[in-house]
């Protein structure tokens, strides 16, 4: 279908919208430092935080594979799913550098959470699931860069793009979470700049990941109702990087979504419903689906 008719009047321009790389901040391996962030905060998720968040449609613990017929048969996905639950207890691990092409950086971080603990790394994984089942019902391939307890910890960010670039995906989306100021809130999606530099070369993919993130920026807006960030990207929700491994050193279609922000407590609220989270796994789904249409 025709994504203009769907795309709101305030999301109308993105595709000529390019933020300078560095401009959105410099953090951890390979999320948003938005101002006052949580991010690489230690915090171990309570109990009461998990158990206040529905599980996700299916275990996550079946092998990957899309269905015998289906619009998308034929097409892979990558999903990868920011952090990892297990980075808690692996910090020595997570924080040796690794290089992403233009600079060094950690290998991976524990990621932020929400003020009651509940962590981007479990946030992460219950939308990937969510967004697998999905697209798989569309007769996509879909492959995780990690599964909760396999492996333990990370991959780091460079490992995470190799899955990506290995599996020869049609599209790969990183999903987070944000952990800024309260007050600071909506989602933005995060575009790979062009990068020429070492092992990173993302000329070739810019395009391409700029169309495949238009589309997820329209859908989940749509589906979620989630407002672009009011403090990043101008207003658009989209704000292009240059500093990320697993957009640097990607070789196919590669964009970051940061759903919310995990801080501000409006969007805390939406980040730890489990009716609110199939949505955001909708609208991502929605905007894959049409960017892999090409329609």
């Amino acid at each position: 279908m025709a994504l203009a008719a769907l795309v709101p009047g305030a999301l109308l321009g993105w595709v000529v919208y390019e933020a300078v790389g560095a401009g959105a901040g410099s953090g951890g391996a390979d999320r948003t430092a938005a101002p006052a962030s949580a991010s690489g905060t230690s915090a171990v998720p309570s109990p009461s935080a998990d158990s206040a968040s529905p599980s996700a449609p299916d275990d996550g613990k079946r092998p990957s594979g899309g269905s015998a017929s289906g619009p998308l048969r034929g097409k892979v996905v990558v999903i990868d799913p920011g952090h990892n639950p297990g980075n808690f207890q692996h910090t020595a691990e997570i924080d040796r550098k690794v290089d992403i092409g233009t600079n060094w950086k950690e290998c991976d971080t524990t990621g932020t959470s929400t003020n009651d603990g509940y962590t981007e790394a479990r946030f992460t994984l219950d939308v990937a699931h969510r967004l697998r089942t999905l697209l798989e019902k569309q007769g996509a391939t879909v492959k995780l860069t990690h599964d909760g307890d396999s492996p333990a910890w990370g991959p780091c960010v460079d490992e995470r793009a190799r899955i990506g670039n290995a599996a020869h995906a049609d599209a790969a989306i990183s999903i987070h979470a944000d952990g800024s100021a309260q007050g600071n809130r909506g989602f933005h999606v995060i575009l790979p700049g062009s990068v020429h530099s070492g092992a990173a070369d993302t000329r070739r993919i810019v395009g391409p990941s700029r169309d495949l993130g238009t589309r997820i920026a329209g859908n989940f807006l749509r589906d979620t109702d989630e407002p672009p960030s009011n403090y990043l990207g101008d207003g658009t929700g989209l704000v292009t990087r240059t500093d990320l491994g697993g957009l640097n050193l990607s070789t196919v279609p590669k964009v970051f979504i940061e759903c919310g922000n995990m801080r501000d407590s409006k969007d805390a609220a939406l980040l730890t419903s489990g009716a609110w989270r199939q949505k955001a796994a909708q609208g991502i789904s929605e905007g894959i689906v049409s960017f892999l249409h090409g329609s």
